[in-house]
């Protein structure tokens, strides 16, 4: 179990320094590995900052993200994710498990239905102010209550109201995500619901799938992560349907 929890983050950390999703890969894992959706949420959250500070630091040494620049919206960013986080442990586990497979379909259709996008700086629909005040603390809280797609939707704020082109987006998004990322750790860290050593062996391997995926996607860019996107949300999406534990199942009679 421990080693398809490791490829699993591999392959989370390859996708994610690419296009977004790894928590989409991670968190639907740890849950079928018999994980709380709170301990899961926690341990995930562990192991995603190894994987999104090593494709930060990739995007930020080839150039693409000033991390001085970003460093008020990072604050801002795990500020938001730490009151996230608070907020998952009061939810019911029940509406967690629920939500997952419904998010996973909705993105997988997203993504499939989405007009391209390329790396070419467009026109701003919010001024870089009123971003880091606004989509910043919104995708952040987002990311400690929940988490999964965080990136993907970090991603496509810069691309749709920030203007920025598609590589650019994804190396910020790669900065913000690992700052929203340590503040809902902190959170679940405090509260006592990570597991330290599922966490740091997917973290080893996270840092290993970030580093691939940041030199693939600063090299060829990210069309071939789309398909593979939709696939694995979808695939889960099904998987986690055909659990009879899982609240969704029993509801509409699966």
């Amino acid at each position: 179990m421990l080693l398809l929890l490791a490829a699993a983050a591999c392959f989370a950390g390859f996708m994610d320094a690419i296009a977004g999703g790894g928590g989409l890969v991670t968190l639907p894992t740890l849950l079928l590995a018999g994980f709380s959706p709170v301990e899961a949420l926690g341990t995930n959250k562990l192991q995603g900052m190894f994987g999104t500070a090593s494709a930060a630091y990739s995007y930020a040494k080839g150039g693409h993200v000033d991390v001085r620049k970003q460093l008020s919206s990072g604050l801002l960013a795990g500020l938001a994710s730490i009151a996230g986080a608070f907020v998952a442990t009061l939810l019911p586990a029940d509406l967690l498990r629920a939500m997952l497979p419904i998010l996973l379909i909705a993105v997988a259709l997203y993504f499939a239905f989405k007009p391209n996008l390329g790396d070419i700086d467009r026109t701003q629909r919010l001024t870089p102010f009123v971003f880091g005040l606004t989509a910043v603390p919104l995708l952040g809280f987002y990311d400690g209550a929940f988490g999964p797609g965080t990136g993907s939707f970090f991603m496509l704020a810069f691309v749709s109201l920030a203007g920025q082109g598609l590589l650019k987006a994804t190396a910020h998004t790669k900065f913000l995500n690992f700052a929203s990322n340590v503040g809902g750790f902190i959170a679940f860290a405090f509260i006592g619901v990570v597991s330290w050593k599922i966490g740091l062996v997917m973290g080893f391997a996270q840092i290993i799938g970030a580093r691939i995926g940041a030199t693939f996607a600063m090299k060829k860019g990210a069309k071939l992560i789309k398909p593979l996107l939709i696939l694995v949300c979808l695939a889960l999406a099904v998987r986690l349907m055909m659990d009879p534990t899982n609240p969704l199942t029993r509801y509409i009679g699966l």
